[in-house]
């Protein structure tokens, strides 16, 4: 087994609410730099940085993830991470794009949505708003997200807005998770007592970093038997 350092949930300068400084370049390097073993790049609602995040990453030791942060139907906002880049590409292009709201991003209003090169040069501008609802229901997304191998990870559960248990007011244990994400320093077993089906699944922590300096340090870890992003993936899907 190896113990591995990770922050799977991260934003770039894609993400309308991201800041402009938050790169794939600078994002690998800074997680690198800080220690963190296992990296997953999570933007809102596409994965059009992944390709430059998975170059920039060549250049360091991490494992890289590719995903994304799809906001359900119902705003719940949900990690979907992959174990292969041309998988995670391929289902936001299938799934993402097609559910995605056809508002044209205000940049005064909203926010840039940057599309980068590994070298830090802009490429193009995500002319569609990322940060709504898409039209994929929270029930669905996990059939949808596993035949491209992934899994889905409601992201800060106990978040007050766009969290599972403040949209749903529970857990449901029929959605198809193993894994949870909390946010800040929500106390684990009061959760659990509080909905059992969490009591089965993996608890993990992340930064959802917006800015490079929120980036987590090398404070959350997971086991895995293979130091891979498959590896990863295979242990957040086992149930305890």
């Amino acid at each position: 087994m190896y113990k591995l350092s990770y922050d799977l949930h991260i934003h770039s300068c894609l993400s309308p609410c991201a800041n402009n400084e938050a790169t794939p370049r600078s994002i690998a390097l800074l997680a690198d730099l800080v220690g963190l073993d296992v990296v997953a790049l999570t933007d809102h609602n596409s994965c059009k940085n992944i390709p430059a995040f998975f170059n920039a990453v060549k250049k360091t030791s991490l494992i890289p993830i590719a995903g994304l942060e799809v906001n359900t139907a119902e705003e719940i906002h949900t990690l979907c991470l992959f174990p292969e880049l041309e998988a995670a590409l391929q289902f936001d292009k299938d799934v993402v794009c097609p559910a995605l709201m056809q508002i044209q991003n205000r940049e005064d209003k909203n926010g840039n949505q940057f599309i980068m090169d590994e070298e830090d040069n802009i490429t193009a501008t995500e002319p569609l708003w990322l940060g709504p609802a898409t039209s994929i229901p929270f029930y669905a997304i996990a059939e949808k997200v596993k035949p491209y191998g992934g899994i889905i990870i409601p992201a800060h559960i106990n978040r007050e807005s766009w969290g599972l248990i403040s949209v749903l007011g529970d857990v449901p244990d029929d959605c198809g998770f193993n894994c949870a994400e909390l946010r800040g320093n929500a106390d684990e077993d009061e959760l659990c007592a509080k909905y059992s089906y969490l009591n089965q699944c993996n608890i993990i922590r992340n930064s959802d970093a917006h800015h490079l300096e929120n980036i987590s340090l090398p404070v959350n870890f997971i086991e895995v038997e293979e130091k891979s992003a498959k590896g990863v993936i295979e242990a957040l899907s086992k149930t305890n």
